[in-house]
């Protein structure tokens, strides 16, 4: 066998990786579609995708790497799977979606969760869930349950995105311990799905699908699928994991103290940590890692900013046809602090450093004598790093320390200016890996179907280079992020 496929399920886009096992680099990458794929908001503060047009995306990206690059079916030895975390699908007896999936950046079930926190109480959520119900995925079949009683009444399984990615590919529900982790799903104290949690918000056990390991020939590719893809039927499912866990996986890190950060739609810092430790006011929050076992635990302290790259697009649609990188180097001309101009990045849905509160994307300080649209540009990507930062306060907190953080060349790590920033306020080196959520997925599914072990899924990894932070910024960036958490403050009322 000589290659591995990995797949990634964004919000976006989904993105597939061709991976030559051999020498463990990427031969060739595609992406579907060419522009961003739209969500549904039938109301402010919600957000969801069709199921199946993940699939479609998935078909398509696949026969776009297959006219870039030829190789044969024949030898592809496994299939893994990273996904956009915290959906909720939830199929019928013939396994066909009943509605489209409510995403990770959806805000309804936000006091469903509260409710729940309160009700069941903070002690038995911490030591058992780690984190409060939230709004995630649990709280968000509840909402299922309590507003659209015919289509609850359909259910035969709920699932995350990449599990329903899997059922395409094989007819065969499944889902993960990392998985229901995320989900809110998963007794740390007792490691079993949470009969408390089951029993409170009304759940049938039967919702489960069957609970297979993260790194394991899960499942096969049909014959329907196989020929959909341009594969061949019986190449091993044997990787799946949401995408922050991926992206850790993706640049190595897998043991205590160690760090990853991406900075897409969505903002992460993801530290590794030996004990379930939880944060009090669920701000940031912890979910079993890909490598986790009842042996060996190791917990995924999550902090995630919803608007990171989201902002930086939404800025661009006011940028006159500018690119990224134009927009990148008009920004580098302006001082730090973008003189007085500052970002709040809170305008896609709760967010939850911020206790699941709905602040809003705000702009503030804005003269029109002084500010250029470069002055936003740059004002833009502080805030996000601030935002960052100001949730890093929180894992400090919780013991994940970070001096050195690891992030693939991609997203707003493209940009010199963000990585200044970043490594200035937080004063973290940043080291920088030729590397991305589908290649990891490629490589864990390596792991599952044998033909790598830990350390030679590894070997094909490069780093590209190192940033580390200057004393002279970080003194300057240090009083901007005191101005910035002024301005939040005031927006949260506080």
């Amino acid at each position: 066998m000589k290659y591995l496929l990995g797949y990634d399920v964004g919000s976006s886009s989904v993105k597939v990786a061709l991976l030559d096992i051999e020498t463990g680099k990427a031969v060739a990458t595609a992406t579907s579609p060419d522009q961003e794929m739209g969500m549904i908001a039938h109301r402010a503060g919600w957000a969801e995708q069709h199921p199946d047009s993940w699939w479609q995306e998935a078909v398509n990206a696949t026969h776009k790497l297959k006219n870039k690059y030829s190789f044969s079916a024949d030898l592809v030895a496994g299939i893994g799977i990273s996904y956009q975390m915290h959906g909720l699908v939830v199929v019928d007896k013939d396994l066909r979606p009943l509605r489209p999936s409510i995403i990770w950046c959806d805000s309804r079930a936000v006091e469903i969760g509260n409710k729940a926190f309160a009700d069941m109480g903070s002690d038995a959520c911490l030591g058992h869930l780690l984190n409060s119900p939230g709004n995630f995925t649990a709280s968000k079949l509840k909402w299922v349950k309590d507003n659209e009683p015919d289509i609850y009444a359909q259910i035969r399984h709920f699932m995350l995105p990449g599990d329903y990615l899997a059922l395409r590919m094989s007819g065969t529900p499944q889902t993960t311990v990392s998985g229901l982790s995320e989900g809110i799903f998963w007794d740390f104290a007792e490691q079993k799905v949470s009969q408390a949690l089951l029993d409170y918000y009304g759940f049938d056990n039967s919702f489960i699908p069957e609970i297979v390991g993260t790194f394991a020939p899960q499942s096969q590719l049909s014959a329907s699928a196989a020929a959909e893809l341009g594969l061949k039927a019986g190449i091993p499912i044997a990787y799946r994991a949401g995408d922050q866990p991926n992206n850790a996986f993706s640049l190595n890190v897998l043991n205590p103290g160690e760090v990853a950060t991406t900075a897409g739609t969505s903002g992460v810092v993801y530290g590794i940590n030996a004990q379930p430790t939880a944060d009090p006011l669920s701000r940031v929050n912890s979910f079993a890692h890909v490598n986790s076992t009842p042996e060996a635990q190791r917990n995924g302290v999550l902090l995630c900013v919803n608007g990171t790259g989201i902002l930086n697009s939404w800025v661009r649609r006011f940028a006159g046809g500018l690119g990224y990188d134009e927009m990148n180097q008009l920004a580098a001309q302006t001082p730090i602090g973008a003189e007085g101009l500052t970002f709040l990045p809170f305008g896609n849905g709760a967010e939850r450093v911020l206790e699941n509160r709905l602040v809003g994307g705000h702009l503030q300080g804005l003269n029109f004598n002084t500010h250029s649209s470069a002055h936003v540009f740059r004002a833009a990507q502080e805030g996000i790093v601030f935002a960052l930062n100001y949730g890093l306060q929180v894992m400090s907190q919780m013991g994940v320390e970070t001096q050195t953080v690891r992030a693939g060349h991609a997203n707003l790590f493209l940009s010199p200016l963000f990585r200044e920033a970043f490594a200035n306020t937080t004063g973290a080196t940043i080291e920088l890996y030729d590397t991305d959520g589908a290649q990891g997925a490629a490589r864990a599914a390596g792991i599952g179907v044998g033909v790598y072990d830990v350390k030679s899924a590894f070997e094909g990894l490069n780093q590209i280079a190192t940033f580390e932070p200057n004393e002279a910024l970080r003194a300057v960036y240090a009083e901007n992020y005191v101005r910035w958490e002024q301005a939040l403050n005031k927006a949260l009322g506080e």
